[in-house]
């Protein structure tokens, strides 16, 4: 098996990637009015994300990656929190709602994973 070269070339990376495009996409019809407020903060939570895990890519202590890849989860409980209110307020549909969910639950199954591999 070839060595990881890259944050980019992690699967909950990518899959975090995958989830932070359909955020855009997703919030791209919310209503004007929401632009500084759930717009904002899913997007930022949503980068938050893939930032934290490409931070603890390049940490060389297990500590501090995992202290990172602890960070991407909490903005990844974030973003799931924000997805609730943004359904349940009608902004998002049950189909679109049930997809962000679903990539939510994949990148945060991936990165207990990923953590729980670092701590052995």
């Amino acid at each position: 098996m070839e060595k990881i070269q890259s944050f980019t070339q992690l699967t909950v990376w990518k899959k975090g990637h995958e989830l932070v495009l359909s955020v855009y996409e997703a919030t791209r019809d919310f209503p004007k009015e929401e632009k500084y407020g759930l717009i904002d903060q899913m997007r930022r939570s949503s980068v938050s994300i893939t930032s934290n895990i490409a931070e603890g890519f390049s940490r060389i202590g297990k500590k501090e990656k995992i202290q990172f890849y602890y960070m991407a989860k909490g903005s990844l409980t974030e973003l799931q929190n924000q997805l609730l209110i943004s359904k349940d307020i009608g902004y998002l549909n049950r189909d679109i709602f049930t997809n962000l969910i679903s990539k939510s639950i994949e990148v945060h199954k991936i990165l207990n994973g990923l953590i729980t591999s670092i701590k052995i």
